[in-house]
């Protein structure tokens, strides 16, 4: 399997970083400086043959400047990994020298970028925008503050599942429809893969830092969840430590790594693991289950530089289990990406009336097809030509029904690095399972001033 050198490794962070510092020039002048001019910050791949972003806010650039002569709209895309955006887009957010008017928030992050004063508030622009109504309600619960105010507007959420390849499958002598009830039974398919097709990665499972939130999320919250237990307590209002679904989440983790099921450690700690995951293991038939999220195909898309016209034949889908197979039997981690307006905008209006216009059902649904993601307006989810537009939406769409959200509170942020410590302890093997937890019951104490309650 392809492990980047380091040096290579090093060269691409480099040109991440001198790219977003560009984007940051790039805004220079404050967003305030034309006041006929909007300026779109947009987290941008870090892989330069996906441009699906690019070209949907090309498009709806042209539309908005011919729907409003004399305005323009000036894009300004940051190109990093995730952690290193979040950590751009905040220091973006905290001048009204370099703010943009518009920005694409992870939903994990926005509401530590409300406690901050980095967002303003939407609700006047909501109450005048009749397509709002057709937004469904978790999906606006994703953008609302303990304030009660809200703070983005949703374009599109997403589901997590089992990617599987049929012909590794076929080679292993297993089922073409394989749809695993219990944990043990992913780690058995895996096990079976590494035995009998050895020249392919059985099993992937996100981990560690330098995977940043999707290590936690398509990662250990789909363990976690499947356990019955939880990071936070809704009822209580506190986060959880000492659960037994925390280190049994950490045991999973532990026993790929251990076991030689998952990536080699240096390339499962690659900062640049999803792009390789999707752009050579799966089209190259060199990953056997990959446990991961909706929007996968965007990747492989007529267009995308990485066309994999094979891919709905070639891969299955399966639900993500519960640990045991006990109900629901299923489980599903949803987050999704924001547009938010700065609070140090200078032409917040214009910006507003920009997302109008991403937002219409029309341009809507085009970029959920685009990016496949899952609709979260109900309008577009009720249409039959979004259902079959793309293999595996429906699929993706179905889980739904069985998904959670993260507690995207304040303090998430630091929870989410903890987990990813904690995993990436277990991941070399340099630290025990117990002392990986313990270790993330400290940091979570810390993170949340001790708001805590021991399972």
């Amino acid at each position: 399997m392809p492990v980047r050198p380091t040096a290579a490794r090093t060269a691409l962070l480099a040109t991440a970083l001198a790219l977003a510092a560009s984007a940051l020039t790039a805004c220079g002048g404050g967003s305030g400086s034309d006041p006929d001019t909007v300026k779109v910050s947009f987290k941008q791949s870090t892989d330069n043959s996906v441009h699906v972003m690019d070209d949907y806010l090309a498009d709806i650039k042209k539309q908005f400047e011919k729907a409003n002569p004399g305005k323009k709209v000036e894009l300004v895309p940051i190109k990093a990994p995730d952690s290193e955006y979040y950590t751009k887009v905040q220091q973006m957010l905290r001048s009204a020298k370099t703010a943009p008017d518009l920005v694409y928030e992870d939903t994990f992050l926005i509401n530590s970028d409300i406690t901050s004063g980095y967002l303003k508030p939407l609700d006047a622009y909501l109450a005048k925008w009749p397509d709002w109504n057709r937004f469904i309600d978790t999906a606006k619960a994703a953008a609302k503050a303990q304030d009660g105010k809200t703070y983005g507007v949703p374009d599109g959420t997403d589901t997590r599942g089992l990617w599987f390849d049929k012909g590794i499958f076929a080679k292993a002598g297993l089922p073409a429809d394989w749809q695993p009830k219990t944990w043990d039974e992913i780690l058995d398919a895996a096990r079976t893969i590494k035995r009998r097709v050895p020249d392919v990665t059985p099993l992937n499972v996100y981990t560690g830092k330098p995977a940043g939130e999707a290590a936690t999320m398509q990662g250990f919250e789909m363990l976690l969840y499947g356990t019955g237990d939880r990071l936070y307590d809704e009822s209580a209002k506190k986060w959880i430590a000492g659960s037994q679904g925390f280190e049994d989440s950490l045991s999973f983790v532990e026993t790929v790594y251990r076991e030689k099921l998952g990536p080699d450690v240096s390339t499962a700690l690659d900062p640049n693991i999803q792009t390789i995951v999707r752009g050579d293991l799966l089209p190259d038939g060199k990953l056997g289950i990959n446990l991961d999220g909706s929007w996968l195909p965007q990747d492989w898309l007529p267009g995308s530089g990485h066309e994999w016209p094979e891919w709905s034949s070639r891969l299955g889908l399966g639900y993500m289990p519960t640990q045991h197979g006990q109900a629901p039997g299923k489980v599903s981690m949803s987050g999704g990406w924001t547009w938010a307006v700065p609070a140090k905008a200078g032409n917040p209006d214009l910006a507003f009336e920009f997302v109008k216009t991403m937002q219409t059902k029309a341009n809507a649904q085009k970029w959920y097809v685009a990016n496949s993601g899952i609709a979260v307006r109900e309008d577009v989810a009720e249409d039959p030509a979004y259902a079959k537009a793309q293999p595996g939406i429906k699929f993706f769409t179905d889980l739904v029904a069985s998904t959670h959200y993260r507690p995207a509170y304040p303090a998430y942020p630091k929870v989410s690095t903890a987990i990813q410590e904690a995993m990436e302890g277990v991941t070399t093997g340099d630290v025990p399972v117990e002392e990986a937890a313990q270790g993330y019951d400290d940091a979570l104490k810390e993170a949340t001033d001790n708001q805590v309650i021991e399972k």
